[in-house]
């Protein structure tokens, strides 16, 4: 059964840090692109970065370049998303998922609310 699952959300100042979590199970992590996606209300849903299966190649939007990290860990079985200089517009809920654009399986998600 194939099971993505998020943690690490939580309230930040501007310019704070955050690292999420996504637990993996029921497939190999590294045979798939592994993708971390945030939602706000009343927007639409951004990508925000991705790792490739076999080679882990990262992928960042110019909106999150140079302060998110996306990075994984194959025995732990877990995608990292490291996020540095939060902005009150990065809050959002935020899944992983697999796959990069479109996706079949996807975790539920973790609030990140980034204010003072």
């Amino acid at each position: 059964q194939v099971q993505l699952v998020e943690s690490g959300g939580g309230l930040v100042q501007p310019g704070g840090s955050l690292r999420l979590s996504c637990a993996t199970s029921g497939f190999t992590l590294d045979a798939v692109a592994i993708g971390w996606f945030r939602q706000a209300p009343d927007k639409e849903r951004e990508a925000v970065s991705c790792i490739s299966g076999r080679e882990g190649r990262t992928y960042y939007p110019d909106s999150v370049k140079g302060r998110f990290t996306i990075s994984r860990d194959t025995a732990k079985k877990t995608v990292y998303l490291q996020m540095n200089s939060l902005k009150p517009e990065d809050t959002a809920v935020y899944f992983c998922a697999i796959g990069c654009s479109m996706y079949e399986y996807r975790g539920q998600g973790t609030q990140v609310t980034v204010s003072s």
